[in-house]
């Protein structure tokens, strides 16, 4: 029996910053990270960090600033991987994900983390795309309201709601609620 790895994108400090990113949803998905992340560090399940490390000037996701940290929420965090990317994916990031993990005869993974329509999604239909079984914690990510090109606005749980039904109507990974993913543990 293989074990499922937890995956957690780019739960950063950044992101606590309203100004620069504007209204978010889901206020409590730190939370549901944090009770993923203790159940898998109480099994010795693998916990795979990733952080993004964003190239552009004014991000507060820049290495070497306070935002580039990891949240409180993952302090004291046994992690079996930590590593950055510049892109949405954590498949292309400093370290190659796909081969990690199959070196070690891992074939599915839950996934949580920030932004939901961005990295989370991103990983979630790429590593769907390459054969894991994907299960997708969306009670356990947020995003922020989106400009589209003509202007609208998308709110952040319109985003968060479509992210679900192109994850789940395109096969790419299973979404469950955090409390559900942690009854399966027991």
């Amino acid at each position: 029996m293989t074990e499922t790895a937890l995956i957690l994108i780019d739960v950063q400090r950044g992101f606590d910053d309203p100004e620069f990113w504007g209204p978010r949803n889901n206020p409590g998905a730190e939370a549901n990270i944090k009770a993923l992340l203790d159940a898998w560090q109480e099994r010795r399940l693998p916990v795979v960090l990733v952080h993004h490390d964003s190239p552009k000037p004014g991000s507060p996701l820049r290495p070497g600033q306070p935002g580039n940290d990891f949240k409180p929420e993952l302090d004291g965090a046994r992690a079996d991987l930590v590593f950055g990317k510049k892109v949405n994916s954590a498949f292309i990031g400093d370290v190659d994900l796909d081969a990690w993990l199959r070196k070690r005869g891992i074939t599915s993974f839950v996934l949580a983390g920030i932004q939901t329509n961005f990295c989370c999604e991103t990983t979630a239909r790429m590593g769907g795309n390459l054969g894991y079984a994907v299960t997708f914690a969306l009670d356990a990510t947020f995003t922020f309201d989106l400009e589209g090109p003509d202007g609208s606005v998308l709110a952040a749980d319109e985003l968060y709601r479509a992210t679900a039904t192109n994850l789940h109507g395109g096969g790419f990974a299973t979404v469950r609620s955090t409390k559900d993913i942690l009854a399966g543990l027991s």
